[in-house]
């Protein structure tokens, strides 16, 4: 069955041989005998030195508990065209990092 949809996607688009993947999209891919696992560890550490972080330390929770965000704090400016790519990045390795998905959707 896998060989005929393998044909049929061949046929349909242009592509080579589907068989295992091991990267897609910044995405890494490992297939083993227990399960498949996805990781973005090589796109998290291109993430951090783009955006001048690589030195700081790992935490557990990304964010103060009950912390109140505004607009309207006053606050240091920042770079608006800077924060938003930092957003988006951050939005993307939520596929993979589930536990910074809240802390990412409040300073979306």
């Amino acid at each position: 069955m896998f060989e005929e949809f393998e044909k049929a996607m061949i046929k349909e688009y242009e592509m080579i041989n589907i068989r295992l993947i091991s990267y897609y999209l910044d995405i890494e891919v490992k297939q083993k005998e227990d399960g498949i696992f996805i990781s973005q560890q090589n796109y998290t550490k291109e993430m951090l030195k783009k955006f001048k972080m690589d030195s700081c330390k790992p935490i557990g929770t990304p964010m103060e508990c009950k912390m109140k965000l505004s607009k309207f704090d006053e606050a240091e400016r920042v770079d608006a065209t800077n924060f938003k790519s930092l957003v988006g990045s951050l939005q993307y390795l939520t596929c993979t990092r589930p536990d910074i998905l809240y802390a990412t959707g409040l300073i979306n």
